[in-house]
């Protein structure tokens, strides 16, 4: 079938003056399924003209510019106030003809993410972009409600604990923003000395962008951080950085604890350059290659480690008063954030190390944790990502044992297949070369309820 015959796209329009406050959601504050924070504005904030989308409980947005780049989700009983910006198609089934966790789960496959690029991308319009119809037009082949139903069920029981470790995060950071605001901002110091900004940085490093491939003196491969990773690296959404071969000499400017990378060029109507994000040990582990920093954003580290946690707040706190703003530059249309103009000029009160050092101590378990449980994302979404293509392609299908959904194979191997008996004795079996240890790792992270 094709998916206009079970969904419609774009059904509702948001009435705007229906509320005195409204949740924006545009384009770039969703990633596979992660959701940033909303943008608020009230009636007397200039309201974005993009802002005219409705969505309601299981409506599922997704990008009509750039799919490549995943900016597509599905909402969950959402506010009345919530509107979307234009840039998104919403699609809404009809009549329970299909399950919308399932259907969202199908049209996020690469498969079809790639097949709408390919569409976008001979588009005669000025950027890469879909029509709606080109969403409605795509052809579907699915099972029936029950079988949509258990598969939409096993794979939200990822995407669930990936959101419960998104919460605590957000608590964790809560909580350290609290400790900071009550020994920084409440109870301030008169007496702490005043120094501009460039005063407390060591250096910058700004990367090389490199080349794809391993060529001539471009041997050293690395993860290069873009401006669009930085929401990435500090909110819950996949880091999906590209890795390049840079020259060897520049392998003194990789990213090392204790560094910040700042975004200098992007930005949007609302929002400002200047977005911030910090690398720690922890962070450098979790990749198979160093960190550089490269296009659209810099890095810098500090001449002192005690004011790491400190310098981070009250960047951030800036950032969030719109400080930014004032220190903006424009090249072809594009913000810069002028960046040297600004720390050559901007003082902050800076504490006694001795204050700091105890701040260190405080925050810096709940930011390990926080890094921890993103970590834990991370894995447990690249096992959706894999059990995905299986699910929906019937390699593997979800079946009922006393009463309890499992995965069970498509074509049964024959009893004697000692690694099929191995993988029915921990719960989990599949088609194809598989190790034990793959099949393990998805068998744990599954909820205990859907094993």
């Amino acid at each position: 079938m094709k998916l206009g015959e079970i969904a419609k796209t774009n059904r509702t329009t948001f009435c705007v003056d229906d509320f005195d406050e409204i949740l924006y959601l545009d384009t770039s504050s969703v990633t596979n399924g992660i959701f940033d924070d909303f943008i608020h504005l009230s009636k007397n904030d200039k309201i974005p003209s993009r802002a005219k989308r409705a969505v309601k409980d299981k409506t599922i947005i997704y990008s009509t510019v750039r799919p490549n780049l995943q900016h597509f989700g599905i909402f969950d009983n959402p506010k009345e106030n919530v509107v979307v910006s234009t840039g998104f198609a919403t699609i809404d089934v009809i009549d329970n003809l299909a399950n919308p966790k399932f259907l969202y789960y199908y049209l996020t496959q690469d498969k079809f993410t790639n097949y709408l690029h390919t569409i976008a991308t001979n588009n005669v319009s000025s950027y890469p972009s879909i029509n709606p119809s080109d969403l409605e037009n795509l052809e579907l082949e699915i099972p029936d409600i029950q079988t949509q139903t258990a598969i939409a069920r096993v794979l939200s029981s990822l995407d669930d604990k990936i959101e419960l470790n998104n919460k605590i995060n957000k608590e964790l950071e809560n909580l350290a923003k609290t400790i900071y605001e009550y020994w920084f901002v409440q109870n301030a110091d008169r007496n702490w000395e005043r120094k501009k900004v460039a005063t407390l940085i060591q250096n910058q490093k700004n990367g090389d962008w490199g080349k794809e491939t391993k060529q001539g003196n471009y041997t050293e491969k690395v993860t290069c951080i873009r401006g669009t990773d930085i929401n990435s690296l500090i909110g819950n959404n996949e880091l999906k950085a590209p890795e390049r071969y840079i020259l060897e000499k520049n392998n003194n400017k990789f990213l090392t604890d204790g560094d910040f990378v700042i975004e200098i060029s992007g930005g949007s109507p609302t929002q400002s350059t200047g977005r911030m994000a910090y690398i720690l040990d922890e962070i450098l582990k979790g990749f198979d290659t160093p960190l550089i920093c490269s296009n659209f954003c810099k890095s810098v580290s500090l001449k002192d480690k005690n004011i790491f946690y400190y310098f981070m707040f009250v960047w951030k706190q800036l950032y969030d008063n719109g400080l930014f703003f004032g220190y903006e530059g424009k090249t072809s249309g594009i913000k810069n954030f002028l960046f040297d103009d600004f720390v050559s000029s901007y003082e902050i009160s800076v504490p006694t190390t001795k204050i700091l050092e105890k701040f260190n101590k405080t925050v810096s378990p709940l930011f390990s944790t926080i890094i921890k449980n993103k970590q834990e994302s991370s894995n447990l979404a690249q096992l959706r990502d894999f059990l995905l293509p299986l699910l929906m392609n019937g390699q593997i299908t979800i079946s009922e044992e006393q009463n309890k959904p499992i995965i069970a194979p498509f074509k049964l191997f024959a009893d004697d297949d000692t690694d099929f008996q191995t993988w029915k004795k921990i719960g989990l079996a599949a088609r194809g070369n598989i190790d034990e240890k793959t099949l393990r790792n998805i068998y744990e992270a599954i909820d205990e309820n859907d094993r």
